[in-house]
């Protein structure tokens, strides 16, 4: 079935909603290895643990993981067969304060033997980000410099996108406004 790109665009957001969702709470994935997983989500990507539910509470336990003050951003549960499917959750990103952070996680994602599967700049939202894989496939992100919306909604022309399959190309080639600067040089991948 193909899609009508101006209808989609054109689709609005009722001004009368009784609610407002402030933002994306957590993500909650069904892992084959619990203790596998959580070691990745602790141990390589840094995050807490706030709670565990045994199995007497969730068939397969339950692990809820922090990276702030929200008890929790990642949960984790046990017990699936095998690989995640891939087929109804594309991925889901984690922000980090600085673009220095974007490379030092390109490098200990590396370190420790994480496939990467992008990096650089995409399109839409101009972030510049290192994409991977959890031990289940689950594709994550870790990403800096998203576009934020103002509230006269303007958002940025796609003629300003400026794709990049390098941290260093992003860098090397802006968009208009963002300003990725990299303060640790060494960081940077010098080609031969």
């Amino acid at each position: 079935m193909a899609i009508d790109v101006e209808q989609l665009r054109a689709t609005t957001t009722p001004e009368q909603l009784p609610f407002r969702i402030q933002k994306i709470g957590h993500v909650v994935l069904r892992v084959s290895d619990l203790q596998r997983s959580v070691d990745f989500y602790t141990k390589v990507l840094g995050f807490r643990i706030s709670d565990v539910y045994p199995e007497t509470m969730v068939p397969g336990g339950m692990v809820f993981m922090r990276c702030n003050q929200d008890h929790h951003g990642v949960a984790l549960v046990g017990g699936t067969s095998g690989p995640a499917a891939k087929r109804e959750l594309d991925h889901f990103a984690f922000e980090v304060a600085t673009l220095d952070e974007v490379f030092r996680a390109r490098k200990h994602l590396r370190a420790h033997n994480v496939p990467i599967v992008f990096e650089g700049r995409r399109r839409a939202g101009v972030q510049i980000a290192v994409e991977f894989n959890d031990p289940d496939g689950h594709h994550l992100e870790i990403y800096w410099g998203l576009d934020q919306i103002g509230t006269e909604g303007h958002v940025r022309p796609s003629t300003q996108w400026r794709g990049a399959k390098t941290l260093e190309e992003a860098i090397a080639n802006p968009v208009p406004g963002q300003h990725p600067v990299l303060f640790d040089l060494s960081l940077m991948e010098r080609k031969p």
